[in-house]
């Protein structure tokens, strides 16, 4: 066990031992570094106002990314390098490439999203992605200009995104990387300060061993709910046992037909594999969060947290996933549908976690489809998310499964309707006889997002839809089509 942990703050070396497990990164940054660039939006992870980069060692480089300093906990920062508007420039006080891009293509108007949006141009910049908008737009989708000024911005980031990144930090990065790696003690960090504790095993093994010995611990996975917790709801967190540093719980691989991804493995990791077996997934994957929040955000949060509105659910239900939980040393696996009981009730037992999530890869014949239902396309809560999956064979339905959520207490497996058409032709009478069936499998409620009515309608339309494009050609129905 180590009480002190190490990070690189720009390229200087920072030992922390007396600091608060939940001081948010953005107020570390301000009040004791006096490093004000980085600006308090919406203390939400919504705006991006407050945008960071974090610099990682991998395989002898670095990698970097974005993230949302605002919900970030400065023990997180444990062996990486965090970067912010301040040390972009020289130390000669020349411009960063992203900067002089800002200023050649008039791109910062009132200034305070300024230094959030050059923070996540400077991560593009680093993973030398394509210089085309669709590119740009999910770079900057975490981004809200409140003057307005998008297309200088989009322009800015067009004209910095062209090949490798040529700047100071990626003729530094094997040194960086090295220096990062001699940071790393290896021992488990265990920060305790004003009645609160920070533990970060690094194993499965020594997870499930220190949740037994803190049963009651606050289990953080990339802290984008939980960091809400505390900067909206006031919350004292007294003990914190995060998956900042199990390595073998972020792995995502394909396994004997299964696709495993553990349940610290970040949404963007997730996004080449989803996207190769089921686009519709990683369009939703996308399409729920921010890539400040996709960088740091996970599947097993997404189902830990048990919302009803969590948007992977449906479709890990459609898809006949499972969950692998773990107690001590010992395992079971439940089925996704199965996980939940309740409003923010699920089936773990005392000291039980999320160890990894597996789904089946898909068959010849299966189609899946999911759809998001909501006021803005991007970054929004869900007022209904719907997931399909069906095998049709001679034009009647072998098997179907359908997820929804937003619909109920819980998400939900809609297994009535499944059982009225399973067996039966793939038709528009049977279609809209099944529709009916949902009206009587789901009781939504009314809230700010939606009323009962309007998540009822919306629910049989998106099972219409779902048949229309299993019925018809896929260019007739589908918008992602013509992108």
């Amino acid at each position: 066990m180590r009480d002190v942990l190490h990070f690189l703050l720009g390229d200087e070396p920072r030992h922390l031992r007396h600091v608060s497990p939940t001081l948010t990164v953005l107020e570390y940054l301000r009040t004791v570094e006096r490093l004000c660039g980085t600006k308090e939006g919406c203390a939400e992870g919504d705006c991006g106002a407050c945008t960071v980069v974090l610099g990682e060692a991998a395989n002898g480089h670095m990698r970097y990314r974005a993230v949302n300093a605002c919900i970030l906990f400065v023990p997180s920062l444990d062996n990486t390098q965090l970067l912010t508007v301040e040390h972009l420039q020289g130390a000669d006080g020349s411009q960063h490439p992203v900067q002089r891009a800002m200023v050649e293509q008039h791109a910062s108007q009132c200034g305070f999203c300024t230094p959030g949006f050059a923070m996540s141009l400077f991560a593009m910049h680093h993973a030398a992605e394509a210089a085309d908008r669709t590119a740009v737009n999910d770079a900057l989708a975490g981004n809200l200009c409140r003057c307005t000024g998008y297309r200088p911005i989009v322009d800015a980031a067009l004209a910095v995104n062209r090949g490798q990144p040529a700047d100071r930090f990626s003729a530094a990065g094997s040194e960086t990387a090295a220096r990062l790696t001699a940071l790393d003690t290896a021992g488990t960090l265990a920060l305790h300060h004003g009645g609160q504790t920070w533990i970060a095993p690094r194993s499965v093994a020594e997870l499930a061993e220190v949740l037994q010995e803190h049963p009651d611990a606050v289990l953080l996975a990339g802290g984008t709910d939980v960091g809400l917790w505390v900067t909206k709801q006031h919350r004292v967190l007294e003990t914190i046992v995060t998956l900042d540093a199990v390595r073998d719980m972020a792995a995502i691989e394909e396994v004997d037909g299964v696709l495993r991804i553990g349940a610290a493995a970040v949404y963007e990791n997730a996004l080449a594999f989803l996207g190769a077996h089921w686009p519709d997934f990683c369009i939703l994957v996308r399409r729920l969060g921010s890539r400040q929040i996709r960088n740091r955000g996970t599947i097993g949060g997404n189902i830990g947290n048990a919302s009803p509105i969590g948007d992977t659910p449906p479709a890990l239900i459609a898809l006949d996933a499972t969950v692998v939980l773990r107690r001590g040393t010992v395992e079971r696996v439940l089925p996704v549908a199965e996980f939940f009981l309740g409003y923010r009730r699920t089936a773990l037992l005392r000291s039980e976690f999320i160890a990894r999530i597996d789904v089946p890869l898909p068959q010849p014949g299966k189609q899946f489809r999911c759809y998001k239902v909501a006021k803005r396309f991007d970054q929004d809560i869900s007022a209904v998310c719907a997931a399909f999956n069906i095998e049709l064979v001679d034009g009647r339905v072998r098997d179907i499964r359908i997820g929804f959520g937003g619909m109920a207490a819980t998400p939900v497996r809609v297994a009535p309707v499944e059982q009225a058409l399973i067996g039966e032709a793939w038709t528009e009478t049977n279609v809209v006889a099944a529709m009916d069936g949902l009206d009587a499998a789901l009781t939504p409620i009314s809230d700010m997002r939606a009323s009962a009515w309007y998540r009822r309608v919306v629910a049989r339309n998106l099972l219409f839809k779902f048949f229309l494009e299993t019925a018809a050609p896929a260019s007739r129905t589908r918008l992602e089509s013509a992108a």
